[in-house]
């Protein structure tokens, strides 16, 4: 599926000038070579993205093609520059048979105090009546105005706690009484959930091991404790997961592996929240909430 662009970008702009030519590119008129345009959107897509995050970010927007029509807005904290907002703005179309589906993307440096107040630039920009999702790449600064005012807005935060330094799970079981919460890092451990599932309910009695990357084996050490509503063996940090079963050790079924661009589309389809993610969060921050620093 190839993708068609029309662009602008601007130096030191206001929101109001953001706004005036992203109409104008939307209702630039298609070449001789273009189909009807559909316009269509289903969510406004904002991820607070710092530049060391930026290049990641970008290649998982590329690779969720047109699965989500939205307008994306992509805010890039640069605080050591002066105050004042950079855009670059990109009007994408995708074939769909005989006609064109867009989607907007909206990428903004955010320089000096422009950084402390983002719902004032998102606001404006969002597409009313639509739902807001919300991805946050690296470690929320958790007690910070412009993590708390993002997440008022959203319908839904997404985070990857295996980009954490620490394990502020304590810190982000505070969101989930204003708005859903989705963890790529809990995403990644479903085809390991489906498998330790089959072991009910011999499991309960069994001797459980667990082992690999810090975010993820942490999770499903949590799962599996809140559960079974039992302590378990502490994990062992490693660079694959892992799980031993009665000594034995257990694999799920052989799956694809999703990319990075499957599993945020997957977590942008999810409606409502996820009560079995939000157990196994609150049983960590019960526990300590924070549950160590990166090795």
């Amino acid at each position: 599926m190839q993708a068609r662009f029309d662009a602008w970008a601007g130096v030191d702009v206001s929101v109001a000038e953001i706004e005036a030519e992203l109409a104008r590119l939307r209702e630039s008129e298609p070449g001789e070579d273009r189909g009807p345009r559909q316009r269509t959107s289903v969510m406004t897509h904002v991820a607070w993205v710092p530049p060391e995050w930026l290049e990641a970010a970008e290649r998982t927007l590329e690779g969720m093609a047109a699965r989500h029509p939205s307008r994306t807005v992509l805010l890039v904290p640069e605080p050591g520059r002066e105050g004042g907002i950079d855009a670059q703005l990109s009007v994408r179309y995708f074939s769909a048979g005989d006609r064109e589906i867009c989607g907007e993307v909206i990428e903004l440096r955010l320089h000096g105090d422009r950084v402390r107040a983002p719902a004032s630039i998102v606001v404006p920009l969002a597409i009313a009546d639509l739902p807001l999702f919300l991805r946050w790449r690296g470690e929320p600064a958790f007690a910070s105005g412009h993590w708390l005012e993002l997440v008022d807005l959203a319908d839904r935060v997404i985070v990857d706690s295996s980009e954490w330094e620490e394990l502020r799970y304590g810190e982000l079981a505070d969101v989930f009484a204003k708005t859903a919460v989705s963890d790529i890092a809990w995403a990644r451990l479903y085809p390991w959930r489906v498998e330790l599932a089959r072991h009910w309910p011999a499991i309960r009695d069994q001797e459980i091991g667990v082992r690999g990357p810090r975010a993820d084996a942490t999770l499903l050490r949590a799962w599996l404790g809140a559960r079974l509503q039992r302590e378990l063996a502490a994990i062992e940090v490693s660079d694959a997961l892992g799980v031993r079963l009665g000594g034995e050790e257990i694999f799920p079924s052989e799956e694809p592996p999703r990319s990075p661009s499957d599993l945020l589309s997957a977590e942008l389809d999810r409606a409502g929240r996820d009560p079995i993610y939000e157990e196994a969060v609150l049983s960590l921050a019960e526990a300590s909430p924070v549950v160590g620093a990166a090795a």
